[in-house]
């Protein structure tokens, strides 16, 4: 059993998945990956991450789907859901804030910046 938070991230680029899941390991987390968001949902409840990292735009189920579900569900809606995503227009990080993620992170990410992130969010 890892005792090293586990981070769920759910990104349809096979490198930016890659990338993130390198981020994590580099910065001492246990990432787990898929590119589906209806996948996102049976992992979440399974593996109980201590974060999502949610992109937006999925093939088949969006993100601003899966937060509604995983907030909507006993066992997975006190995980931390944060927006991945290229959308960086004005009002965009409010909206996705109202539809129920607790953050958002900006494609493309810097390390250093995305490793403060996740941490930032994982002690809240």
């Amino acid at each position: 059993m890892s005792s090293k938070p586990k981070v769920l991230v759910v990104e349809d680029d096979p490198s930016n998945r890659e990338l993130f899941l390198d981020l994590l390991s580099m910065g001492g987390y246990e990432g787990i990956g898929t590119d589906k968001g209806e996948e996102a949902l049976g992992l979440a409840k399974r593996e109980l991450p201590c974060l999502v990292l949610l992109d937006i735009q999925l093939p088949g189920v969006d993100g601003l789907t899966v937060v509604k579900l995983l907030k909507a569900e006993e066992e997975t809606k006190r995980i931390k859901v944060v927006a991945l995503t290229a959308y960086a227009m004005r009002g965009d990080k409010e909206k996705f804030l109202r539809e129920g993620f607790d953050g958002y992170i900006s494609k493309p990410v810097m390390v250093k910046e995305f490793l403060g992130e996740i941490k930032k969010y994982l002690e809240e």
